[in-house]
């Protein structure tokens, strides 16, 4: 599947490739990005998990894109499709990190309306979810603000990169859902 580039009002979201690690490293070194995480990604786990993350795009089964701001193309982070199932007509987005600097910013909702509007309006997506740790309350927080619906946690779902084995909470949003979602998204960028 061929993993379009999609631009916004705040960033661009392009497909992740070799090009981008070095560029990428850098952005990834703050602690605070991987304390509710389920991957590490700093030092040299970063290159552990690029590489980890180039394997599964060539295998078919996650869809990566670096974030980049559009004023000045810095790369601000990452995040993908995963669990793709378009025969089910449903995708996840997730793997999601960003430097903190643009946390609470609009770079987050920019980059979720593409991957929403693509899910939904391009791939025909019945349905995407959107998880994260139990103890990831940041997490939880902004993808309710996106209009997510929140199903229920998963227990004892995942084993973290320290061992700790995770609780997943799990979100949604379906088609029926998608107008609200996207015009609240739209109020948001303005």
């Amino acid at each position: 599947m061929t993993i379009p580039t999609l631009t916004g009002r705040v960033v661009r979201l392009e497909a992740l490739e070799e090009r981008h690690r070095e560029l990428l490293r850098p952005v990834a070194q703050d602690p605070r990005i991987w304390t509710a995480t389920l991957t590490h990604a700093m030092g040299a786990e970063f290159d552990v998990w690029f590489d980890a993350t180039l394997s599964e795009k060539a295998a078919g089964t996650r869809m990566p894109f670096a974030v980049a701001r559009l004023t000045d193309g810095a790369l601000l982070g990452s995040s993908s499709y995963l669990d793709i199932a378009l025969a089910h007509k449903r995708v996840e987005i997730g793997a999601t990190w960003y430097h903190p600097s643009v946390w609470a910013t609009k770079v987050n909702p920019d980059a979720k309306l593409l991957l929403l509007s693509h899910a939904f309006d391009v791939l025909g997506c019945n349905r995407v979810s959107l998880v994260t740790d139990a103890l990831n309350h940041r997490s939880q927080a902004a993808i309710a603000k996106l209009g997510a619906q929140r199903e229920g946690v998963l227990r004892s779902h995942m084993v973290v990169h320290d061992g700790r084995i995770r609780d997943t909470v799990v979100f949604s949003i379906v088609r029926s859902e998608w107008p609200a979602v996207r015009d609240g998204l739209l109020v948001r960028m303005g």
